[in-house]
């Protein structure tokens, strides 16, 4: 079987991919579900979350890209950078999956240097909120500065509803 099912009733498939399948609600539902740092934190903290508040860090024209930057992991789901680096199969699949998301919505196909900053800058705001340092440098995180706001999770539910009113506020309540 290389498909899943989709909380919309999609069968989501691996191999062939149809981008009808691929819709904003599943990509809500399942990030708001997914926990970033694999789950390592004492608090739930979604994806969705992470995603929105990256998309509110960028000037507007880079909104939609940034919400969407870790759509495919509502598919795949979210593997760890580490252990990313590791399967280069993983990251074959992703990457086609992440490009059929970026095309169905009209995202560039490889990702912004705004949005890549916004999300380091993210990743740095999590690590000092979230009290995940040690003292153990993180390179990719030198001279990078954190967010001036404190990152309070929210529940999946609360996480769903924000990443849904985030998207249809960037496309003017355009429904896709």
């Amino acid at each position: 079987m290389t498909w899943i099912n989709t909380l919309s009733g999609q069968h989501f498939r691996f191999t062939d991919t149809d981008p009808a399948t691929i819709s904003i609600e599943d990509i809500a539902a399942a990030l708001s579900n997914l926990c970033r740092f694999t789950g390592h934190l004492e608090q739930f903290y979604s994806v969705a979350q992470h995603s929105v508040h990256v998309s509110l860090l960028v000037p507007r024209e880079f909104a939609l890209e940034a919400l969407l930057h870790d759509a495919a992991e509502a598919y795949c789901g979210d593997v760890s950078s580490p252990l990313k680096a590791l399967l280069p199969d993983y990251r074959a699949v992703e990457h086609r999956i992440d490009q059929l998301i970026r095309d169905k919505f009209g995202l560039p196909a490889a990702m912004s240097t705004p949005v890549k900053y916004a999300d380091l800058i993210m990743l740095a705001t999590e690590r000092r909120d979230f009290d995940m340092d040690d003292g153990t440098p993180w390179p990719v995180l030198e001279g990078i500065p954190c967010a001036d706001f404190l990152v309070a999770p929210f529940t999946p539910r609360q996480a769903r509803v924000l990443f849904l009113q985030r998207f249809y506020e960037i496309k003017g309540g355009i429904n896709v």
